[in-house]
């Protein structure tokens, strides 16, 4: 009895030691960071307490875009089981960390995308103030966003930051408004481009493979295709946003290096996709089967481009912080010391492996069903999505971009699911009347057919007879029906409001925060 006793007692504590164990590494890597940052050689002598201070909320900031983010490049493939959990976080912490120190930078932009301007932050601890209130804010606000399990653009919350920081260090007219603007069109253009490219690539998916009477054929003859297309946008992806550290080019060079790329690896899949085929059923769920590997390198390209990029957000205004102590004033950019970089690479994986699974599970299996090919069509939204933007100079979001798609192939599948439920009951109102078995065959021979044989099956019928409408009752009905089955509302309304109200609860709570350091820094 004691011993069931114990056993029981050690299952319910089993959650909270595991929540304690990991808030307690969060917390080691931040003392880590205040010790570190403590002994610095600096060219004053002694380390100012206010780059102690932002390099700590610096590494919390990496934590939580770690936690939170990361999962957008992962997610989708951890929810078709391309792959395991823990699979997903080691990958992702790999090239996460890879592209932050291999492709990351040398310099950043002190005042994220141009939304205040620095000339009118009076000194230089003004914006030492500034810059450590907004990255506190956006933290925060991504902290409370993976607690509530809604994955947030990271850019969003450091931008809401400045801008909330700036309005209470200087007014109203320190703000660009005009930038502002194109930020907030991107909330609705992020996830809507993303969302039609990786439904379309769906579609075409489907259209050229899974709706052929003899898929693995289709498939031996359009996946190495796709995945060239894969590589030609990846490459490019890296090339103009990955190593513009290494190499910086234009778009036509990149592209073309790009395609040269793409037609190697069309050249070497297509044989080993062939003999990989022959030993396949036909059917989806083989054939499926064939987008494993691509998306596996799929989510490390991803992951690998989003460290490249998307570290700024971490330590960004850190070394903001930093040069503006170095040299006593404010400017434009800023150079990423090599310590700085570690803060956030080390950071974001750690939050990655300790905070993450929530998030990915959000993207990969809580919003609609994901499979190989499903996964494949978002990774490639993502990376053709971010590619157009670039070119256009919309100021998009990657988590928005990412988590559109998934939300494009979930109503995709709705539409087609509804359709195919409309064209059965067309089929049954059309033989009213007529023998149930005779119905039933005739339906049993539509669902075996394929794509043209359905056409003019349908086309028979009508020809015979006018179509039957349903009604506006029943049709919201059926309507109603696979909404639910097909996409969770539920997350889709608890994302989008996360979305719209990211930039103003991060300005706001970088406001207070401004304000509260201003009250305790003034004589």
């Amino acid at each position: 009895m004691e011993f069931k006793s114990l056993n029981e007692i050690e299952n319910a504590t089993s959650r909270g030691r595991k929540e304690m164990f990991r808030f307690g590494t969060a917390l080691l890597f931040i003392v880590m960071i205040i010790l570190f940052t403590s002994n610095l050689q600096t060219g004053t002598g002694a380390v100012p307490v206010e780059l102690v201070v932002a390099a700590m909320i610096g590494g919390y900031m990496a934590l939580n875009i770690g936690a939170n983010e990361v999962a957008n490049n992962v997610g989708p493939a951890v929810g078709s089981k391309a792959l395991t959990l823990t699979g997903a976080i080691v990958l992702a912490a790999i090239f996460e960390s890879s592209g932050a120190l291999i492709a990351g930078g040398d310099v950043v932009s002190t005042i994220k995308k141009g939304i205040i301007d620095p000339a009118m932050i009076g000194d230089s601890d003004t914006f030492i103030w500034l810059m450590i209130a907004a990255l506190l804010a956006g933290a925060l606000w991504l902290n409370l966003a993976t607690a509530l399990g809604a994955p947030v653009s990271t850019t969003h919350s450091i931008v809401g930051g400045v801008l909330g920081a700036g309005i209470a260090a200087a007014g109203w007219s320190i703000a660009n408004w005009d930038k502002m603007g194109a930020i907030a069109a991107s909330w609705v253009i992020s996830p809507v481009i993303g969302g039609i490219i990786a439904a379309a690539f769906l579609m075409w998916i489907k259209r050229s493979i899974t709706y052929k009477d003899d898929m693995v054929a289709s498939a031996k003859k359009m996946v190495p295709i796709l995945v060239s297309i894969m590589v030609w946008a990846f490459s490019t992806y890296l090339i103009l946003k990955g190593l513009k550290k290494v190499w910086k080019t234009d778009f036509m060079t990149a592209a073309a290096v790009g395609l040269i790329i793409a037609s190697i690896v069309y050249l070497t899949v297509k044989p080993m996709i062939a003999r990989q085929a022959e030993r396949l059923e036909n059917s989806k769920a083989s054939v499926n089967s064939l987008f494993t590997i691509p998306l596996i390198f799929a989510a490390a390209l991803l992951s690998f481009a989003h460290g490249a990029n998307d570290v700024a957000n971490a330590v960004g205004p850190l070394a903001a912080i930093n040069d503006a102590i170095q040299s006593n004033g404010v400017s434009t950019k800023a150079e990423i010391p090599l310590w700085v970089m570690l803060i956030g690479a080390i950071g974001i994986s750690l939050g990655l492996l300790l905070f993450g699974p929530k998030l990915i599970r959000t993207v990969g299996t809580e919003i609609t069903e994901l499979d190989q090919m499903r996964a494949f069509s978002i990774a490639m939204a993502a990376a053709i999505t971010v590619i157009i933007a670039s070119q256009l100079g919309l100021p998009v979001s990657s988590t928005h971009i990412a988590v559109g798609g998934v939300f494009g192939v979930g109503f995709l599948r709705e539409y087609l699911k509804r359709s195919y439920q409309k064209t059965i009951q067309e089929i049954r109102d059309h033989h009213q009347g007529a023998d149930q078995q005779e119905v039933e065959e005739f339906i049993k021979r539509f669902e075996k057919a394929s794509l043209i044989e359905k056409k003019e099956m349908l086309s028979q019928l009508k020809a015979h007879k006018a179509e039957v409408e349903l009604s506006k009752k029943e049709r919201k009905s059926l309507n109603k029906v696979y909404q639910k089955e097909l996409v969770k509302r539920s997350a889709f309304l608890k994302i989008v409001a996360a979305w719209l109200i990211t930039v103003p609860a991060s300005a706001l709570l970088a406001a207070i925060i401004y304000f509260t350091i201003r009250g305790m820094m003034l004589p």
